[in-house]
């Protein structure tokens, strides 16, 4: 790709020069070019590009939520609703839903009215949910039909359809009857009836599931393409493979997002106070618990004040709890995730944190008795440090598998029990732990 080429022809006005090259590009590195050239340079682009062409370039664009808004705001409203109205009903809808609803309301009046219906229909469904990535533009043909029709059918809407290699049957209800491969299509003979090839097995989705639901279907099966029904069985549309790709890494960035305490962790904010109003809210309940811990602590005053060299250990009890909890909360979570914990019972991931949090426990706790004891020469003050240690590991591994379920159970997004979450609460329970064992057995020690 000649960038210098291309930046040259548009900065000496070479319409001719500049055609040739871009046009040759891959619609993906169009759109990276786009985004690199300056708005005065790009605004040039819209005189040389047909609203067809930078509908391709448009559906290709990795930016985030907030900039198209401001890329359609150098447009030509007209020039924008042409352009929408040539991109994939499901590419336009999902720029449309970071508009407000003015400009959406604007660029659907002026929209060509077949291609506004379109659009129109698919905005209503539910953000996140198959109604609202799926497209409408897919082949479906009667099963009372021959191949022969079926392939001139397929030849007729083929370049409109978003994919074709599988093509989905309805009956006389337009209720989804099957599917059939491109293939099969292909080898059959002529005059055999669709009935007779096709396959009456097909696995759909319902247009109100949970998108994060239909990206696992979809991998569990190999799928290219998944239909979407309604609660009757009518093919309403259906979700395409780069959809999901989409989902996939959307899901998976908000899901480290929340375990990193981080709001939009995938939006890379250029105004550092944006980045600090998005973090500033775990910090802040992050700050009263961290509060919670140091009053704990002073509860124990006279404990450390007769024994001081517990203050020692606590940031090593403390640490090694959030550690631990930590790694069964990313089992738990990424098991919640995959869908893992729903082929195998969540009593029998509890009983297996509870008996590495057992082994791991004791392991450190029996090494960090014997390290005390060398270091200090106490043997009680080693026992009291491993059994400390030994405590808190099963709690804290418990505790960090057991709040995601919980979570689940409720309905809410088990992502939420962070990282920085999980550790905080566990270093209040190994505090109470560790001075509640040394309050204890304070006559034993030195």
């Amino acid at each position: 790709m000649n960038e210098d080429l291309i930046k040259n022809a548009l900065e000496e006005d070479n319409l001719d020069a500049f055609r040739d090259e871009f046009t040759e590009l891959h619609p993906y590195d169009q759109a990276k070019l786009y985004m690199k050239l300056d708005k005065e340079i790009r605004s040039k682009i819209y005189h040389y590009l047909s609203p067809e062409e930078m509908a391709g370039l448009f559906e290709n664009l990795e930016i985030e939520e907030d900039e198209y808004e401001e890329l359609l705001s150098e447009m030509n409203p007209t020039y924008v609703a042409d352009m929408l109205a040539q991109m994939y009903a499901d590419d336009a809808v999902d720029v449309l839903n970071e508009l407000d609803k003015d400009q959406v309301v604007s660029y659907l009046t002026i929209m060509d009215d077949e291609a506004a219906q379109e659009i129109k229909e698919l905005l209503h469904y539910e953000e996140y949910t198959a109604g609202s990535i799926m497209t409408t533009e897919f082949i479906a043909i009667s099963k009372n039909q021959t191949v022969r029709s079926a392939m001139y059918i397929l030849k007729n809407e083929a370049p409109r359809a978003e994919t074709i290699y599988y093509v989905y049957v309805v009956d006389e209800d337009k209720k989804l009857a099957g599917v059939i491969s491109l293939r099969d299509l292909i080898v059959s003979d002529d005059d055999t009836m669709i009935s007779e090839v096709m396959s009456d097995r097909v696995v759909s989705v319902s247009v109100s599931e949970d998108q994060e639901e239909v990206a696992r279907k979809m991998r569990d099966y190999n799928f290219l393409a998944v239909p979407v029904v309604d609660f009757q069985n009518h093919l309403l549309g259906i979700i395409t493979v780069d959809d999901i790709i989409d989902v996939m890494d959307e899901e998976a960035s908000d899901d480290y997002s929340k375990l990193a305490g981080v709001s939009d962790l995938d939006r890379m904010d250029r105004n550092p106070v944006g980045a600090a109003r998005k973090r500033l809210p775990w910090l802040v309940i992050l700050l009263f618990l961290g509060m919670m811990t140091a009053s704990l602590i002073g509860r124990f005053e006279e404990t450390l004040n007769q024994k001081a060299i517990l203050a020692v250990f606590i940031p090593l009890i403390a640490g090694m709890a959030g550690n631990t909890g930590t790694q069964a909360l990313a089992v738990a979570v990424r098991g919640i995730a995959t869908g893992d914990l729903e082929q195998e019972s969540k009593w029998k991931l509890i009983l297996r944190e509870a008996g590495t949090g057992v082994i791991t426990g004791a392991t450190c706790g029996v090494l960090v008795t014997f390290v005390v004891y060398f270091w200090h020469g106490d043997w009680f003050l080693g026992f009291l440090v491993g059994l400390s240690i030994f405590s808190t590991l099963i709690v804290a591994t418990l505790a960090g598998s057991l709040v995601p379920l919980l979570m689940h159970r409720m309905k809410i997004d088990p992502a939420v029990a962070s990282g920085p979450f999980i550790t905080t609460i566990n270093d209040l329970i190994s505090i109470l732990i560790y001075f509640g064992m040394a309050t204890l057995f304070m006559s034993y020690l030195k």
